[in-house]
C-alpha cells in the first residue's frame, strides 16, 4: 500500500509545501510510503519557486514519478526513489508489469539534454506564462469564466454548449471535462466545462487566436 499525490494535479492545482508535509505526516504514522506522481512536476516547481528538493523529500516523500513527457520528452519517466533499499525489485516488478521498452536506454537519454542548463525549467515557465496569459484572456472575456484559479499549466473554464461548438467548428481542440463531485451547481444548463492546456510548444500567437474566437 501507499499514499499517491499528483503534482501538478489533475485540475491544475498545487499541493503547497506544507500540505504535502501534512500529507506525509500521516503517511509515517500509519507506515505507507508517500508517492509523488510528477507528470507535470517541472510545472509545479516554477510555479511554487521551489527546489527539487524542498517540493520533494524535505517534505517527506518517498518515491517520486519524474515525467518529462508532458513537458517535451517522449515517453521518457524517471523512478526516484529516496530510499535505494525500495527500489530493489524495480527492475523485476517494471518487467512484469509490461512497462519495460527494448532498449529504454534510448528514452532515458533524453534526461541529459532535458536537465542541461536548466532546460526542463525554462520549458516549464514557458507554459506556465502562457497558461496564466491565457486565464487573464478568460477574466475579461463575457463569454466564458473560470471553474476555479489555475495554478500551473492546466485551466478549466466554463462555458456555454453552443459557444464550444462553435469553437471547435472553428478549429480550436479541448476537452469537455467532469466537474468534480465537490463542485455541485457549477453549471448551469446550457453550459460545460471544459480544460485547456498549454505546453512547451504553445505560441502566444496560438493563444490570442483562441482568444480572439472566443470573443
Amino acid at each position: 500500500m501507499a499514499i499517491s499525490i499528483t503534482q501538478a494535479t489533475e485540475i491544475g492545482t498545487l499541493y503547497q509545501a506544507d500540505e504535502i508535509a501534512a500529507i506525509a505526516s500521516i503517511a509515517q504514522e500509519k507506515g505507507l510510503p508517500l508517492h509523488m506522481d510528477g507528470a507535470r512536476l517541472a510545472n509545479a516547481l516554477v510555479a511554487l519557486n521551489l527546489t527539487p528538493a524542498e517540493m520533494t523529500w524535505k517534505q517527506g516523500v518517498d518515491i517520486v514519478s519524474f515525467g518529462a513527457t508532458k513537458n517535451g520528452c517522449w515517453c521518457a519517466e524517471a523512478l526516484v526513489f529516496m530510499d535505494p533499499v525500495m527500489a530493489k525489485d524495480l527492475p523485476f516488478i517494471r518487467k512484469r508489469a509490461a512497462q519495460l521498452f527494448s532498449k529504454s536506454r534510448f528514452i532515458a537519454c533524453q534526461f541529459d539534454a532535458y536537465l542541461n542548463n536548466g532546460l526542463w525549467l525554462e520549458l516549464a515557465r514557458h507554459a506556465n506564462a502562457l497558461a496564466k496569459y491565457l486565464q487573464n484572456g478568460i477574466i475579461n472575456s463575457k463569454n466564458a469564466r473560470l471553474a476555479w484559479h489555475a495554478e500551473a499549466n492546466e485551466l478549466f473554464c466554463i462555458i456555454e454548449k453552443s459557444r464550444a461548438a462553435q469553437l471547435q467548428e472553428q478549429g480550436a481542440i479541448f476537452y469537455q471535462w467532469n466537474p468534480p463531485r465537490s463542485k455541485t451547481g457549477l453549471l448551469h444548463e446550457n453550459e460545460i466545462l471544459i480544460r485547456l492546456v498549454t505546453s512547451f510548444a504553445t505560441e502566444k500567437n496560438q493563444v490570442d487566436r483562441f482568444l480572439e474566437l472566443l470573443g
